[in-house]
């Protein structure tokens, strides 16, 4: 777009402007309104729903434009942002009669302050209070690769080493909203899969030796040893992202953590499959109900709730961390009164780290400021609750929650209880605190009561009742008599103090040098009481910022607790027990449970989940399988997926649904579950089974706990046997894993016998006149069919239908039964089609006695002495009829 002469001034401003942010959609603001132009208010309108105007011409073509009202800006923003805009926000620098001092025609000067992406979002009606928002970058030298990923509304900072072949999972584990990469480098596709939006960056912010200065700068230090040793990938990760946000926050840097330093090996690995196939933190749907986290969330604060899911989604390899976490959960078991008050004070704890980050970044109000408040008081609370606690986990709590008495004692005294959302609405800032601000403010909120006062002494000194003093955007203040007394206040004595302004039809109207003094002061009050509030606030804020670090460790104390105080909730809620982790290579679980399924159960029908056993202890690096046959809906993925659950509960530092449970430390879990294509990549069903079981063979090692289901069954049978052969074999042989293996291919069972380590376990079902009964128990040994036509039958498939299976497979069965003899097809076997299916509907032929009796039944007026006659009755009835 071109600046032709005919363009408006403000016109070139905006295409300047513009000029500057092609790839973001520019909020150019216009008095109380933001505005988009051109291009921009097309697609805002289209993704706002809101009504595109037009306004001039730019080069012979009508200028569109729509807008949207400044203090309801937020919600637009948070819906551009979810349909993948990014968004420039352009303020006015100064006021219009500041710039008319530049000259008549002066255009009010304008520029960007903010980019608003997804991973750089800070305010609370744009994020998610109990999940993290990263922002992520990835830089690769020489064939080393880096990830580090930053919470720029929390100042949460981290960084790993990342291999191409841990990009994914890693990306898969922090979820972030936004990634940031060199352009022309690899990976948006393993970005895409994560659900996150790339952003390619010039090469020159990922250069490591202006990272290093980058970050020396920003944490105002000589050397970045102190944080670490890091290689120059991960400085390069790190400084693009420092680079980053200053570009998107205009220069102006939040409180941003010293980086923290993953090694590979200190989390369990998940890739996104396992993820996915678990549902960690989603369901299968999508939704956040359904998924393990939902079923284990019981902290009540936010920051607890971000820190719950971080160790569910990277649960700890460390026994002596883990053991810590668990010495807090039991203390809490035990102590469930003081577990109670805890957890009712920290439902006052606000979010102090958001806060914390906007009054850095300037972009905070008095509400922010009372958070901090609130969030040290109740810190102070807790840590006297917690005196006298011999738990090294809940002494170092305590620690990091006391002295903070000098800051918390300045808030409290400078802010009112309840607070503005805004600093210039003025208010928040207590009495007592600026001598000077009370004056202004006792001038601004009794000037009607001075005005009043002025009005009676006139009105005494003139001796006409009916003088008022009134005002005007025109006059301001006046006083006005009736027409009747105009002579008397045009005519000395009066005519001395009083200053005729203006005749109307009926009044004549009046000032006095004392009335425009007191005009003058009460106007400059209500200006000059903003000033000292703003005075105020900028005080505050800066002694907050200066005291981020402590406030952050604060922070972190106030969520290491809620999330201890939440998981010994959920224990004695559900009776879940304390895990014994070891080194070893054990996996013992007595009476296990699956959460998610457990709650559904008991939510929806009041049913008890089965409990069952899980025996997979190997003995030094031999492998361990368990290989589960039966039916399906008999339970076998369920029985699969929370052995996995228990695993990871346990590493992060939860106690288990179970009434015993022995780990040996995991370091790895692969789950292979559950059939779906995947149409964008041209994947089948069976593709992407193949790909995941290829990951899991290609990377599980002898610590890994590995879960498969159904290997094989999405191509011809004996391919998907041979392959569930050789999948099992390599496992066994090669990752010398601990693995459960649940498969349909009854021809593995087998291998019990003949390959060490491997064992045979089944669901137990029932018949009974010819319909199948899941009792939902794993016990030793290997089922003898798969009762599919049962299932089929039970799925609500047509009669004829179920019944021609039955003949089918009764056929097959046979078949398999003859062996050395000659080779028959379906066809020499079945008349397919000399003989009509069953049809679905038959004659009613006339009921029996015990149906005719049965039809008059209510059941629900029987009593239970009727209901034991009523059995004895249809047994006579049954007997007569025979």
């Amino acid at each position: 777009m071109s600046t032709a002469s005919t363009v408006t001034p403000m016109m070139a401003q905006y295409l300047e402007i513009k000029a500057q942010h092609p790839e973001a959609l520019l909020f150019y603001r216009m008095g109380d309104f933001y505005e988009l132009f051109f291009d921009d208010a097309v697609a805002a309108a289209a993704a706002l729903d809101i009504a595109l105007t037009k306004r001039g011409k730019h080069e012979g073509e009508d200028i569109a434009m729509c807008g949207v009202p400044h203090h309801a800006a937020e919600n637009y923003l948070l819906t551009l942002i979810r349909k993948g805009f990014r968004v420039a926000v352009c303020e006015q620098m100064e006021s219009p009669a500041e710039a008319k001092k530049r000259g008549y025609k002066a255009v009010v000067r304008r520029e960007v302050v903010r980019l608003v992406t997804p991973g750089t979002l800070t305010e609370d009606t744009l994020l998610d209070a109990r999940r993290n928002n990263y922002l992520a970058a990835r830089a690769e030298i020489r064939g080393e690769g880096a990830l580090a990923w930053l919470d720029i509304s929390t100042g949460e900072f981290h960084v790993s080493p990342c291999p191409a072949v841990m990009f994914g999972p890693t990306l898969a584990r922090i979820a972030p909203r936004e990634v940031l990469i060199a352009e022309g480098a690899n990976g948006f596709d393993v970005i895409a899969e994560a659900g996150a939006t790339v952003t390619p960056l010039a090469a020159s912010s990922f250069d490591s030796q202006s990272a290093t200065q980058r970050l020396l700068k920003l944490y105002n230090t000589g050397s970045l040893d102190g944080f670490g040793q890091f290689e120059r990938a991960e400085i390069a990760a790190m400084g693009a992202l420092v680079d980053y946000i200053d570009m998107t926050q205009k220069g102006r840097l939040p409180l941003i953590r010293p980086p923290i330093r993953e090694v590979q090996g200190s989390a369990v690995e998940i890739d996104a499959a396992t993820r996915r196939n678990l549902e960690l933190t989603h369901s299968l749907a999508g939704s956040r109900a359904g998924g393990l986290l939902a079923a284990i969330d019981r902290t009540v604060t936010g920051p607890g709730a971000r820190l719950l899911e971080r160790r569910l989604t990277a649960p700890s390899t460390d026994l002596t961390l883990i053991a810590r976490w668990h010495d807090g959960v039991e203390h809490f078991t035990h102590h469930r009164s003081l577990a109670r008050d805890l957890r009712d004070a920290l439902r006052a704890a606000p979010d102090m780290d958001r806060a914390l980050t906007r009054l850095s970044l300037d972009r905070g109000g008095p509400r922010d400021l009372t958070n901090i408040r609130d969030g040290l008081s109740a810190a102070s609370k807790l840590a006297a609750h917690l005196d006298g606690s011999d738990v090294a986990l809940l002494e170092d709590i305590a620690a990091d929650l006391q002295g903070h008495d000098a800051l918390a004692n300045l808030l409290q005294s400078s802010l009112v209880a309840e607070p503005p959302l805004l600093a210039r609405d003025g208010g928040f800032v207590a009495e007592g605190v600026e001598v000077d601000l009370d004056e202004a403010r006792t001038l601004r909120d009794e000037g009607r009561s001075i005005i009043a006062a002025m009005q009676t002494e006139f009105a005494e000194l003139t001796g006409i009742n009916a003088l008022k003093i009134k005002h005007n955007n025109v006059l301001g203040y006046f006083v006005e008599v009736t027409a009747t007394h105009a002579d008397k206040m045009l005519s000395p004595p009066h005519s001395e103090t009083f200053i005729h302004r203006q005749t109307t039809a009926n009044a004549v109207r009046f000032t006095t040098v004392e009335l425009s003094e007191m005009e003058t002061k009460i106007l400059n009050a209500g200006a000059r009481a903003q000033e000292l509030e703003l005075a105020v606030f900028a005080r505050l804020r800066e002694a907050i910022v200066d005291y981020g670090q402590q406030i952050n460790q604060a922070a972190r104390a106030l969520a290491q607790l809620d999330v201890t105080t939440a998981l010994a909730e959920l224990a004695v809620e559900g009776d879940w027990v304390r895990p014994r982790l070891d080194a070893s290579r054990a996996f013992a679980v007595e009476a296990g449970r699956h959460p998610v399924v457990e709650q559904a159960l008991r939510r929806q029908s009041g049913a008890q989940f089965i409990p069952n056993d899980c025996d997979l202890t190997a003995e030094d690096e031999a492998a361990r399988i368990v290989l589960l046959t039966g039916p399906n809906m008999a339970g076998k993925s369920t029985w699969l997926r929370q052995n996995a659950v228990i695993a990871l509960l346990a590493q992060m530092g939860a106690f288990v649904p179970a009434t015993s449970a022995h780990i040996g430390l995991v370091d790895q879990v692969f789950s292979r579950v559950g059939a779906a294509d995947d149409l964008a990549r041209g994947r089948s069903t069976f593709m992407v089974e193949m790909v995941e079981t290829a990951a899991i063979l290609n990377q599980a090692g002898s610590r890994a706990l590995v879960i498969l289901d159904e290997i094989g069954r999405g191509t011809a049978t004996y391919d998907g046997l041979s392959i569930a052969w050789a999948t099992l074999e390599h496992l066994q042989s090669v990752n010398g894993c601990r693995a459960l293996f649940a498969t349909h291919y009854h021809e593995l069972t087998a291998l019990a016998g003949s390959l060490e380590g491997v064992s045979n376990a089944t669901v137990a079902v029932r018949e009974w006149e010819g319909d199948v009964i899941f009792l939902h128990e794993v016990r030793e040994g290997a089922a003898d069919r798969s009762y599919g036509v049962q299932v089929a039958k039970l799925a609500g498939l047509p009669p004829s239908v179920v019944e021609r299976a039955r003949v089918v497979l009764e056929a097959l069965e046979e078949g398999e039964r003859e062996k050395g003899g000659k080779s028959r097809t379906l066809i020499d076997d079945l008349p397919l089609f000399s003989v009509a299916p069953t049809p679905v509907s038959k004659p009613m032929s006339q009921p029996s006695a015990v149906d005719a009796a049965l039809s008059e039944i209510l059941p629900d007026t029987l009593t239970p002495k009727d209901a034991l006659n009523l059995i004895y009755e249809l047994k006579d009835l049954a007997q007569n009829a025979q």
